[in-house]
Order: structure tokens, then C-alpha cells, then sequence
């Protein structure tokens, strides 16, 4: 496993990072235990959640992919130090008007819970699930800061953030001496490039910041799931991929099932082969829901897109020339 440096900070972590949204969702305990533990013996220790996963699922609380992830180091007896353990604070965790947010109450508040469900004494990477218009970012910056020093947290990061709110924490962070975000996690993959690529990828080259993108392969658009004149499956997932069924990438997919039947690999190894290649991009979050699929999408760490092969899938999906 080729192990990279996460933006500036000397944390070192595998080039693909498992998100474990589906943990409580889609997959049970038992199942989530087997999956991690693929995980750690295939040599990816770098694992994504966040408080509110999965809370919309009828009957999920929150927190419950955070408890898997504890009650798995704790009966495997997983070195901690073997592991580098990513979190997000930010979403609604009670019913009190402080139980959200980015305040310094619901923040100090909120890693008290994380770290009490993953039974754990420290999280690695502390991130901003998305802003908060009603708290000054200094304030959430200065909280983050304390949590560092208090040694709860090792670095923290953001997601979810436009350019300029990247920008604007970054600014409170120098102007204060106070930690920074060093990594962010962007929605980005081949059909969702431009949310990316128009001003967050220059902030992030110019100030080292580690890209850890989210959705890598479009919630299963960019695996072959979907076809062209063929019926959603009937859930949830699916009704949410109704807006990728476009002529511009079913013609991408096209050609990925090309590329993918050339060289006898799979679409998702394809695509993830694509953004892995990119040299701003840190660790992908992937989410396997089965061991099957790990392996599949591990195996594109193997996969080395010719510049033909990448320039034909940029240029098909290069939305720069929708604007000319």
C-alpha cells in the first residue's frame, strides 16, 4: 500500500479511505465488523463517519456508524495507533438548540460523544460536516484550536465549504495562530467536476490542503448499475440518480465500459483509476457495502490510465466547454 501524506500535516494515510455512511443503513453490525476488518488487512487504515450517520434511516438515532467502528476496535483489540479515525461535527444530535452547529457548545459537546462511542481518547482528522451560517467562524476555529491542545483531536478538516468560506476559515486560522482545516472533502468525481475544479482545487494547491473527495463513483452511476432505457432499482439510492441519467454521461459511461472491457478490469476501477491519478487528490472515500466490493474498488489502485485514456474521459466530461 502506497501511503500518502495528508495535505502538510505529517499524518500518513492509504490512498483510498473507507466511509462507513452505510454502517447501521445498509449493513448490520456483524456485517460492518467484516468489512472494516477487510479493510485493515488489505492495508487501508483510514476510515471516514460522522455523528449523524445514518439519522435519516427510520429508527437510527445517529451515531451508530461511529458505535460500529468502537465496538469493532474493541473486540478485535485494534491497535489504536494502526488506525487514522476521521469524523464530522455539525449536524442536529438532540433536540436542544444547541445540539447543532458549530458553536464552541455543541462542538465541545460533540466530540465528547464521538469520542464516547468510538471508545477511543483521540480522533485523528476533526472535520466541519458543512458550514454554519449563524456562528463566526472564529468562534468554531478557536473551539477546534482548543480541542488540539486538549489533545482530543489531532488535525481537523472541513467539508462541504465553497472557495471562499475555505478561505475565510483559513484567514481566522492565520490571523489568530489558531489550527486550520488541512484537508477538505469535496463532492467530486467525473460527472460532478466543476463544484471542484472551478476555484477549491487552486485554494487547496496553494495552501497544501489534503483532498479527501467523497462520492468517488456518483452513488453507483459510475459502477454500470444504471443503464440507459433500463428501470431504476426501486429505492431510495436509486430515485436519487434520476438526475445523472443524461445523454452526456450514459455517452461517458460508454466509453468507461470500454476502457474497462480493454484492459479486463471494471467500471468503478475505472473511474476510481481516474481520480486516483490526479495528483491533488490525497484518498477517495469509498463505501463497500460487502467484501466483494472492497476488493473491486481496491483494485484499482492497480490500474494506470494511459494519457490517452485520461484525456478522452476529460474531455467528455470537461465542463469548461459547456460554458464556451
Amino acid at each position: 500500500m502506497d501511503y500518502r501524506q495528508l495535505g502538510r500535516t505529517g499524518m500518513r494515510v492509504s490512498p483510498l479511505c473507507l466511509g462507513t455512511m452505510q454502517f447501521g443503513w445498509s449493513l448490520n453490525e456483524a456485517e460492518s465488523h467484516f468489512v472494516l476488518s477487510a479493510a485493515l488487512d488489505a492495508g487501508i487504515n483510514f476510515f471516514d463517519t460522522a455523528d449523524i450517520y445514518s439519522k435519516w434511516v427510520e429508527g437510527n438515532p445517529g451515531g451508530v456508524s461511529e458505535t460500529i467502528i468502537g465496538t469493532w476496535m474493541k473486540k478485535n483489540n485494534i491497535p489504536r495507533d494502526r488506525l487514522v479515525l476521521a469524523t464530522k461535527v455539525r449536524g442536529e444530535m438532540g433536540t436542544g438548540p444547541n445540539h447543532e452547529g458549530l458553536s464552541r457548545i455543541h462542538i465541545r459537546h460533540a466530540v465528547e460523544g464521538s469520542l464516547r462511542r468510538m471508545q477511543t481518547d483521540y480522533i485523528d482528522l476533526y472535520q466541519s460536516h458543512w458550514t454554519d451560517e449563524n456562528t463566526p467562524i472564529e468562534e468554531s476555529m478557536q473551539a477546534f484550536d482548543e480541542l488540539v491542545r486538549q489533545g482530543k483531536v489531532r488535525y481537523v478538516g472541513a467539508s462541504n465549504y465553497s472557495a471562499w468560506e475555505l478561505m475565510q476559515a483559513l484567514w481566522a486560522s492565520d490571523k489568530h495562530n489558531w489550527v486550520r482545516y488541512e484537508s477538505l472533502q469535496p463532492h467530486y468525481n467525473l460527472i460532478n467536476r466543476e463544484e471542484f475544479e472551478r476555484e477549491l482545487r487552486a485554494v487547496c494547491r496553494e495552501y497544501g490542503i489534503g483532498v479527501i473527495p467523497y462520492s468517488p463513483l456518483a452513488g453507483g452511476f459510475l459502477t454500470g448499475k444504471y443503464r440507459k432505457n433500463q428501470p431504476l432499482p426501486e429505492s431510495k439510492r436509486a430515485e436519487g440518480r434520476k438526475r445523472s441519467m443524461t445523454e452526456k454521461n450514459f455517452a461517458l459511461l460508454f466509453e468507461l465500459e470500454a476502457i474497462a472491457s480493454r484492459r479486463k478490469n471494471s467500471i468503478a476501477q475505472v473511474a476510481l483509476a481516474w481520480i486516483l491519478a490526479d495528483p491533488i487528490i490525497t484518498s477517495p472515500i469509498i463505501g463497500a457495502t460487502s467484501v466483494a466490493q472492497l476488493n473491486e474498488n481496491l483494485g484499482a489502485l492497480n490500474v494506470r490510465l494511459t494519457d490517452e485514456e485520461k484525456s478522452t474521459l476529460d474531455k467528455l466530461t470537461n465542463w469548461k466547454m459547456e460554458e464556451s
